[in-house]
């Protein structure tokens, strides 16, 4: 059942009516009378008191005090009924602006701020340089000017999730790597449309992210790796110099006279451990590299195409593919890019070239 409902007698009914009409009758009175700024100001107070049951206490700013301040000083009292202000909060307002006129501003408790560019400072030299305590960051911003406490840099450290020294301080493989300028060697297996696999043998530079091809077999025996580690050397000698170290995990296919080989050109044989692959992660990413951008696109009939492929595929990734690490520059660049902001922008044409049968396209400039 439903809740029951008090319905009006009639008689009320008619009532309610004959009231509402007199009401109407007084307003279109008011208007025609000329009253109807009287009505408005009626309206007006009726819709301030269904504000104020809703509002406990309203905001007010300092303009609002200024205009209520200058309109309740030139109205008589019996005016300001029903005004959110009352005399003593107008007395109050008064005070409080003259005390806030003559107060001065306290200075802040405590050490000044530092400054942004010395807290950027901070964080670089902590990220630069591993191991770095915050006194040994403090001595040295105090050699290039900045006076700044050793407990300042190091809640600034930890402000930026920065460790201590001793936890900074541990060299990652690939820091490690890049520091003995070495090489990583590897194999690439691909597998033709009739399930023949192949063996791609190439070695990429560390620092430099350069690949160099060293060739392809269907059987990678010991005597045929050491015979490639020796073309290597006959056509790359000049790009392998400055290397000191080679990277290569445990297969069998490297035997000893290939470590001689990188031994005699003064370059010390890295080992990665059984099964980690993470150790050799710069020849791995390649891998991956060459699989999404080629292998993956195309089917492999045979090695020639498989050798001609991978050779053109070389030459873009040393010679124009852009490079994260490299501030999108290419290992071994052959143009030069008109990057400075103070040098006009010539017009151009932009250019297409394809490689590997219109797998990879290249964009160059051209005036």
């Amino acid at each position: 059942m439903g809740t029951d409902q008090v319905v009006c007698p009639p008689s009320w009914q008619a009532m309610f009516r004959i009231l509402y009409r007199l009401l109407a009758l007084l307003a279109w009175l008011a208007v025609r009378s000329g009253r109807s700024k009287d009505l408005e100001l009626i309206v007006l107070r009726h819709q301030l008191t269904v504000l104020r049951r809703q509002v406990d206490q309203p905001s007010i700013n300092d303009d609002d005090r200024t205009l209520l301040g200058a309109i309740a000083a030139a109205l008589p009292r019996r005016l300001r009924h029903g005004w959110i202000v009352t005399p003593e909060t107008l007395l109050r307002w008064h005070r409080k602006r003259i005390a806030r006129h003559w107060t001065r501003p306290a200075k802040r408790p405590g050490r000044p701020f530092t400054d942004a560019a010395v807290v950027s400072l901070i964080v670089e030299m902590a990220t630069d340089n591993p191991t770095w305590g915050y006194r040994r960051i403090a001595g040295e911003l105090e050699r290039v000017g900045h006076k700044v406490g050793a407990s300042t840099v190091w809640r600034i450290l930890k402000q930026h999730n920065i460790d201590p020294s001793p936890n900074r301080a541990d060299v990652t493989w690939t820091q490690f790597l890049r520091s003995q300028a070495a090489v990583a060697c590897d194999f690439a297996t691909i597998d033709t449309a009739f399930l023949r696999r192949y063996y791609l043998l190439f070695v990429i530079d560390v620092t430099s992210r350069e690949v160099f091809f060293a060739g392809i077999t269907e059987n990678p025996t010991g005597a045929w790796t050491t015979q490639a580690a020796r073309t290597l050397f006959l056509t790359h000698s000049n790009r392998l110099e400055d290397t000191r170290a080679l990277v290569r995990d445990r297969g069998s296919q490297f035997v000893a006279s290939f470590d001689e080989i990188f031994r005699t050109e003064g370059m010390k044989v890295l080992k990665t451990p059984v099964r980690t692959p993470v150790a050799n992660t710069f020849a791995e990413r390649w891998i991956g590299t060459l699989r999404r951008e080629l292998l993956d696109r195309t089917i492999i009939w045979n090695q020639r195409q498989l050798h001609r492929l991978v050779v053109e595929f070389i030459a873009h990734y040393n010679e124009h593919r852009p490079h994260r690490s490299l501030d999108q520059r290419p290992p071994r660049p052959t143009d030069t890019p008109n990057d400075s902001p103070d040098r006009p922008k010539p017009v151009l044409r932009i250019v297409r070239n394809t490689r590997c049968d219109g797998l990879i396209n290249e964009y160059r400039m051209v005036a």
